[in-house]
């Protein structure tokens, strides 16, 4: 068994170490893993309950073989640490994965390929953001866009909520609206503005292989003048008895019926 403490740089009994804006306080087991994972080098710093220890051990090992700290600490302690309950035993200071620009994030796509990408225009609730992750993750959405001055940024309620989704889908930062559409245009790609109503059936639509579904906020929906200014305009049809989805589970069902249509053969093509 591990000791109670190790690792190296901020190990020892004092305080938290104070995070910058470069950093983010992860908890839960799958955003932590997933960190881990594809990232192991943004980690600094390790808090973990005692019961975790056999479920960590291979990330408590390379926390000893590159002198990165960790301490085995009470629940409570945990509680403070995450500033909730839902840490599931385990609480990691780790650096932000950076923000791509459209151009850069562009240029790394595969050519002529089937891509799907979420622009979120005003989402702002860590849980929906966190779900909105965890379903383009799953549905293999190839970035998160987001418009110049968004204030969304990732933070430890959604990447728990995400379940590992954070790592999996990169976060773009668009530049202002005519040279986004006209970049999106130019590398192949349809917009389609998603409307709670007025807009054509979903289902009924086909879809391009590269796309870029526009979601709205979660109270006041999609700007008018951006849905207009989209290839497509769609609405997900339901039975009336509720006034639409919220803006997570809409988001599920929109990736999941592009899935359906282009997932197989973009899976067929690699």
């Amino acid at each position: 068994m591990p000791p109670r403490e190790g690792g190296g740089h901020g190990g020892g009994h004092g305080t938290p170490p104070g995070r910058g804006n470069d950093e983010l306080r992860l908890y839960g087991l799958n955003a932590v893993l997933a960190l881990f994972e594809r990232r192991p080098q943004a980690l600094r710093k390790l808090y973990l309950a005692e019961a975790m220890i056999p479920r960590l051990q291979p990330l408590l090992k390379w926390c000893v073989a590159n002198r990165v700290g960790y301490r085995v600490v009470e629940e409570g302690d945990l509680n403070k640490l995450a500033a909730t309950t839902h840490h599931e035993g385990v609480v990691a200071d780790v650096l932000r994965a950076p923000m791509l620009e459209l151009a850069n994030w562009l240029d790394g796509l595969p050519a002529d390929k089937p891509v799907l990408a979420l622009w979120l225009d005003g989402v702002g609730n860590p849980h929906n953001f966190g779900a909105i992750l965890r379903s383009a993750a799953h549905f293999g959405v190839a970035g998160l866009l987001l418009p110049p001055g968004a204030t969304l940024a990732l933070s430890g309620a959604a990447a728990r909520v995400a379940e590992g989704g954070a790592e999996a889908v990169p976060l773009v930062r668009l530049p202002e609206l005519p040279q986004a559409m006209a970049q999106l245009r130019q590398a192949g790609f349809g917009l389609a503005a998603t409307l709670v109503e007025g807009g054509d059936n979903l289902f009924a639509s086909t879809l391009p292989a590269r796309l870029v579904y526009v979601m709205g906020a979660e109270g006041e929906g999609m700007d008018r003048d951006l849905a207009q200014d989209c290839d497509l305009q769609v609405s997900i049809p339901g039975s009336g008895a509720v006034e639409s989805l919220n803006v997570a589970s809409a988001t599920a069902v929109l990736l999941s019926h592009w899935y359906s249509q282009v997932g197989d053969a973009r899976k067929a093509s690699r």
